[in-house]
């Protein structure tokens, strides 16, 4: 065996060891639909404390990190900052993930991609004394079944003026955060899409801070046009039954908003 086939293999039966328990038992159904479904990895690159020029790292990500991505099939590539930040600088990417042994073979991939070294040179060589991030935090998400692949609505695809927010709802319990994804898969997403919101993804947090989770994201042409569609939303009838619905009582204990703008090279 070559070695960047041995090193491809092992990090990836590393990565999915954790999960073959849980695949053991699950249907054969659920499989297949898990299968189906997307992984999205959202990796948050916290910036010093007062950096407004983070040139290195969008260079990075634009000419390196997202053609080798693309290179191994993980499209589209977000990349995002976002409008009033909560908690200081940072760059927010979105990677989309066909599978889980694409997302656990893709370090040691692009670590023996000569295009990706050659085009990040500067950014994975920079000196300790000036680094181009602080510290990545990341989350590892599958799509949820209802929206099993990530969608871009037209004003996405075509590139024009648009905002996103992105959505994390933790719970209390490992059991209402099923119950609160099953709300979602039972027709909010569906109410969502129909009022205009726009649902780019949905994911449930599988590795990562703060679990259990869930995060989404939606969207607009901008805030106002946004502000709207959520208004009808919280006026529907469908919602309004939904959310009175006994079921799926207490399935959420904190809410967390962010309001995020594309950079010029992001693919969503």
């Amino acid at each position: 065996m070559k070695r960047r086939e041995f090193l491809t293999t092992t990090v990836a039966a590393s990565a999915l060891a954790g999960l073959a328990t849980a695949s053991l038992t699950a249907s054969a159904a659920e499989r297949a639909g898990a299968r189906a479904r997307e992984y999205y990895e959202l990796r948050v690159y916290r910036l010093k404390a007062g950096a407004n020029n983070h040139g290195l790292l969008d260079a990075y990500v634009e000419k390196a990190a997202i053609p080798a991505l693309n290179r191994l099939g993980v499209k589209p590539v977000g990349a995002f900052t976002e409008i009033d930040s909560k908690d200081g600088p940072a760059l927010y990417v979105l990677r989309t993930y066909p599978s889980l042994e694409v997302f656990a073979a893709a370090t040691a991939r692009l670590s023996t991609d000569p295009e990706y070294q050659k085009a990040g040179a500067e950014y994975l060589n920079s000196p300790k004394a000036n680094p181009a991030f602080e510290r990545i935090d990341s989350w590892l998400m599958l799509a949820f079944a209802a929206l099993p692949k990530l969608e871009l609505p037209a004003y996405c695809r075509e590139r024009k003026p648009r905002m996103f927010e992105l959505r994390t709802y933790e719970s209390h319990s490992e059991l209402k955060a099923l119950k609160k994804v099953e709300m979602f898969n039972a027709g909010e997403i569906d109410l969502m899409r129909e009022v205009g919101l726009g649902p780019i993804f949905y994911g449930q947090a599988l590795i990562g801070s703060n679990l259990p989770h869930l995060t989404y994201m939606v969207s607009a042409e901008n805030q106002e046009a946004h502000k709207k569609h959520w208004d009808v939303f919280k006026a529907h009838p469908t919602w309004d039954k939904m959310k009175n619905d006994p079921q799926y009582a207490d399935t959420v204990s904190k809410i967390t908003t962010r309001f995020l703008v594309p950079t010029a090279y992001s693919q969503i």
